[in-house]
């Protein structure tokens, strides 16, 4: 298991237009990658410009057909404007 955990920090007055992006790219990863086995996208009322994701691949290798795939680059490119920071966190299974 590989498991990926990002937050963005969203500049303001951006949320609406980022919120739709993000999920179509959350359903697009869950439905079409065979190795995408999670992929919350979650926010918090008390940071209104944060959002963060928790995804789960097979492996580091489906994690990498993720990034190549079309939709991601598609959402990468049009939200990247919108994007104050981002840090990715990634992990993987050492023991269950």
């Amino acid at each position: 298991m590989y498991a990926v955990c990002v937050t963005f920090e969203i500049s303001n007055g951006q949320m609406d237009a980022f919120m739709p992006l993000m999920k179509r790219n959350a359903a697009l990863s869950r439905n079409t990658e065979e190795g995408c086995l999670q992929f919350d996208v979650l926010t918090e009322d008390t940071r209104p410009n944060e959002v963060f994701l928790y995804e789960i691949y097979t492996d580091r290798s489906a994690f990498d057909t993720h990034l190549a795939s079309s939709h991601f680059q598609s959402f990468d490119a049009e939200v990247a404007s919108m994007i104050k920071s981002k840090k990715i966190r990634t992990y993987t299974r050492v023991a269950r």
